[in-house]
């Protein structure tokens, strides 16, 4: 975690106004899994049904774009390097934990959300949104989206389908929905999730 990081300093303030359990990782330590040298996490949460959720934040603004160009998306990338530090660590903590892509927007002025949006969470006149989709899902269906920058991403259409509140994975996912990892176990089982955001403007056409 760095806490210079706005986005990551709202999610870790939004973990403590939910009364969480979490342990925030210190990134300027680079991580080791024998001798190869991995990506670290930004946070391991604990759910309430004891589900240890594996965490990497990805602070995103909506709408994007710049001022008289804003882009009504909401953007999901990550890079390769994301997916396959998240990777490791899932297998290291093994059954019971949960690899997740935390998507915190930053909702600008020109947006108005109904205040009982699920996850919306404003800090330090900010207002921010939470959506999480879980690696094993995302590691399936992504997309190439640079080669040159090594960056991958879902579909705007597939990111609704799969994306939910971080709420529900603190507080109604059970340790018994995990996919069981080992060594040989590549993503065999993954995630069957219903359609989600009905509630939530990530649900809405894009402009």
């Amino acid at each position: 975690m760095d806490r210079s990081n706005p986005y990551e300093a709202a999610f870790e303030a939004y973990l403590k106004a939910q009364n969480l359990c979490y342990v925030a990782v210190d990134e300027t330590r680079r991580a080791f899994l024998g001798p190869t040298s991995v990506k670290n996490l930004d946070f391991i949460v604990l759910a309430s049904s004891g589900a240890r959720l594996l965490v990497d934040v990805k602070g995103r603004q909506f709408p994007g774009g710049s001022a008289g160009k804003e882009r009504y998306v909401w953007e999901n990338w990550s890079t390769q390097e994301d997916i396959d530090g998240l990777v490791n660590w899932t297998r290291v903590f093994g059954p019971g934990s949960l690899g997740l892509f935390v998507f915190l927007y930053r909702i600008g002025p020109s947006v108005s959300l109904p205040a009982d949006t699920p996850d919306l969470w404003r800090w330090r006149d900010c207002q921010y949104l939470l959506r999480a989709v879980p690696l094993v899902e995302y590691r399936r269906r992504m997309k190439v989206r640079s080669p040159r920058w090594g960056t991958v991403a879902l579909s705007h259409p597939v990111f609704r389908e799969l994306a939910r509140p971080f709420r529900y994975y603190t507080h109604e996912f059970t340790p018994e929905d995990t996919v069981p990892y080992g060594p040989d176990a590549d993503w065999l089982e993954p995630f069957r999730l219903e359609p989600t955001l009905a509630a939530s403007p990530c649900g809405s056409a894009e402009a």
